[in-house]
């Protein structure tokens, strides 16, 4: 018996679709939320749930009144099939590798501040050199894609990281310092650089709790004995920009030269410089196929080439 060769150019189903669908309801502990991240409507997630359920004749989640959570039976269930999916995904890769070109979906995630300098080049690299690989960007705030990566709604993510402890086995891109941001005339950011120390004297916009930068300030605040007078909990650095251009208090962000609001001024935090780290940073709950891998590579190489530019790296969460 003989084939076309177009018999071959789709990867074969590997794992029954529905239980891809059973583990995204399981990790969203909602049917929206996982019809959202699958892009499906609700009632197909309901139908391919409820399928499931006739067929195993036991029930797999039962619903609270904020969403669904595993039965005893699904609870079993949750880890086999995910370890199943995880190989088929791995044998799906290998056998579209064997065609010779990385192939697939690659979701990738991106700070605002990033989307300038990664997403037309990324974008454009990919095409250009791995053609069978389609790009899913998502643009958001560092604390929203980390929340992404753990639900395994993104392969990888541009965000930040308030320490080097943080960093961890991801790839750490670029290093930025923090600033302090107040309105432009302000005599407390006329200059280039703010001591630690001044933050006791002022008003600050800052993120609420629980945020990553907040509880840094709060550790050092405990450590230098510094007195942190909130004068408004903003959790959007845009808005804290607002606040801090009518006059209201001094933001802390990372600052892009030349890209502040021209209504504002910045001076770096000194007297111990305050840095964060700019990471690309995986999600646990997501295989690494040679497309991810391939993709990776790009945006390491292309933070490199910024760096070796001479190109400054300042983002905000």
């Amino acid at each position: 018996m003989s084939y076309e060769r177009d018999n071959f150019t789709a990867t074969p189903t590997i794992v029954d679709p529905r239980w891809l669908i059973f583990i995204q309801v399981s990790t969203s502990g909602s049917l929206s939320k996982a019809a959202a991240a699958l892009d499906m409507p609700q009632s197909m997630v309901s139908r391919n749930v409820a399928q499931l359920e006739q067929q195993c004749g036991e029930r797999l989640f039962r619903r609270t009144g904020r969403g669904v959570v595993l039965t005893e039976f699904g609870e079993r269930m949750l880890p086999r099939v995910a370890r199943l999916a995880a190989e088929a995904d791995a044998l799906a890769d290998d056998i579209r590798s064997a065609r010779g070109q990385p192939a697939g979906e690659v979701l990738i995630g991106l700070l605002p501040s990033a989307v300038n300098q990664y997403a037309g080049p990324l974008y454009a690299a990919v095409r250009a050199q791995f053609p069978g690989v389609r790009l899913h960007l998502a643009e958001a705030a560092s604390a929203q894609l980390e929340e992404h990566l753990r639900e395994g709604r993104l392969d990888m993510a541009i965000v930040l990281r308030e320490d080097e402890a943080g960093v961890g086995d991801h790839h750490a891109l670029a290093r930025v310092p923090l600033h302090l941001v107040g309105r432009l005339g302000d005599p407390v950011v006329e200059s280039a650089n703010v001591e630690l120390a001044r933050l006791s004297e002022l008003p600050l916009v800052i993120p609420g709790r629980p945020h990553l930068l907040r509880a840094r300030l709060d550790r050092l605040a405990a450590q230098y004995g510094l007195d942190l007078h909130i004068a408004a909990e903003v959790d959007s650095v845009r808005l804290q920009y607002e606040v801090a251009a009518a006059g209201g208090g001094y933001a802390i962000a990372s600052v892009m030269p030349g890209k502040l609001d021209e209504r504002l001024a910045s001076s770096r935090i000194v007297q111990p410089v305050l840095e964060r780290f700019v990471v690309l940073a995986d999600s646990p709950r997501r295989p690494h196929t040679r497309a991810t891998r391939e993709v990776r590579q790009l945006v390491c190489r292309l933070a490199e080439s910024l760096h070796a530019g001479q190109a400054s790296h300042r983002f905000t969460s």
